[in-house]
């Protein structure tokens, strides 16, 4: 048996079977490439659902996970620490908000969210008590809890794991006039993607992010914006709100956040949402330690100063552009911004994994979303020359032709 073969069953063996990853495992990454332990090497066309943003291993990001564990890691909120205030500070002045509120996870932070803006709607809007809703859309995808998974429309994410919270309203992704309908006087907050990812990379009609956001602020409800999947350069802004012009209310964040070493992730907001928590209110362990914020802190400084972007943009319109123009019978549309895209699989020709496994043996790793998918993601600091040789392979495989093998 193989080394390959040899891991796979161990996991088999040990594991919960929740996941069906490829048959491949990985021991090694640098940049946008990884290797398996067979020594063979791959593109990363996933980035860890776009937690690798700045590339495997990024030096700063290593260098400051080393120089802050060989000082101090964890200290628990029952102390200060010497590194999460200028985390914060320099996330809020890069996000204008007012306050942070640091978690580990991205379902964490919607979690905390959801709770920041229901104490909201109860301490400062007057919703009676227990009567708080939230608005959220179908085909959404905010993380695995019992709270998010209950207002989820993927029915094998609910099954059998009721009973669920309520309070949670579902409305249709991309129509602000659905929204508004659904506004009441208990309404305290609307729980958007700007783009859904595990949705099928959805991406709304222009403005519509504007739209809803002048919707909650005229009804006096709160636009929760996550950006845990398509924020931090993802989009081909900084944030995917950027494209309509609003951050929203409460800004969630994660993934890449932590570099692809570390989980953090926040929520930002200004006083008026965050003078709601008081001591003992909400907390985590590790929300805010120091081995955490210094990662945060050496990942958002290389997102920004290496312009990952501006870089997304200009690389993923390139790269749209030519997958938009494949004469394939197997594609029934390309959708999505910057460097997060996706290639939807027409129905006729199966679902899209096998699509993705064929481009394992070319070379590229990237996985299917919503059955018929194909989420093309690499990390940002993937070059035009790489991705030329990706659409070459992605090209093999949508048209049935020859093998290519890239790296």
């Amino acid at each position: 048996m193989s080394r390959t073969g040899e891991f796979i069953r161990e996991v088999d063996r040990w594991s919960a079977h929740n996941y069906g990853p490829l048959p491949v495992v990985l021991e090694r990454g640098e940049g946008v490439w990884v290797w398996d332990v067979e020594g063979r090497k791959y593109l990363d066309m996933l980035a860890a659902y776009s937690a690798v943003n700045q590339g495997h291993r990024h030096p700063r990001i290593i260098a400051a996970l080393e120089e802050q564990a060989g000082r101090l890691t964890l200290t628990s909120r029952a102390f200060h620490n010497d590194r999460m205030g200028p985390f914060l500070r320099q996330l809020c002045e890069a996000t204008g908000f007012d306050r942070a509120l640091p978690m580990n996870t991205g379902a964490e932070a919607v979690e905390t969210a959801l709770k920041a803006a229901r104490k909201w709607g109860y301490e400062v809007k007057g919703v009676p008590e227990d009567r708080a809703e939230i608005i959220v859309c179908a085909n959404n995808f905010h993380g695995r809890t019992t709270t998010i998974v209950g207002f989820s429309s993927e029915a094998q994410y609910k099954a059998g794991f009721g009973p669920f919270a309520p309070g949670f309203v579902t409305i249709p992704y991309g129509d602000s006039d659905a929204l508004e309908r659904a506004i009441t006087a208990d309404t305290v907050g609307f729980l958007v993607e700007p783009i859904q990812g595990e949705g099928g990379i959805v991406v709304p009609p222009d403005g519509y992010m504007t739209t809803v956001h002048e919707i909650c602020r005229d009804r006096g409800v709160l636009v929760l914006n996550d950006e845990i999947q398509t924020g931090l350069g993802r989009t081909g802004k900084l944030f995917c709100g950027d494209w309509d012009g609003t951050r929203g209310d409460v800004l969630i964040v994660g993934k890449a956040l932590g570099g692809g070493v570390f989980p953090v992730s926040a929520i930002l907001a200004n006083d008026e949402v965050m003078e709601v928590f008081h001591p003992g209110d909400h907390g985590s362990t590790f929300g805010g330690n120091p081995l955490g914020a210094a990662v945060g802190q050496a990942s958002l400084e290389v997102i920004l100063d290496e312009g990952l972007a501006d870089r997304s943009l200009e690389l993923g319109t390139w790269l749209h552009d030519r997958l938009s123009e494949l004469d394939s019978p197997h594609i029934a549309e390309v959708r999505g911004r910057g460097l997060m895209i996706g290639i939807d699989i027409r129905k006729e020709s199966g679902p899209a994994r096998p699509f993705c496994d064929a481009l394992m043996d070319r070379g590229i790793l990237c996985n299917d979303t919503h059955q018929q998918v194909i989420r093309i993601a690499p990390p940002l600091v993937v070059t035009r020359e790489i991705l030329e040789q990706a659409l070459s392979a992605i090209t093999e495989v949508v048209s049935a032709g020859s093998p290519v093998t890239i790296g």
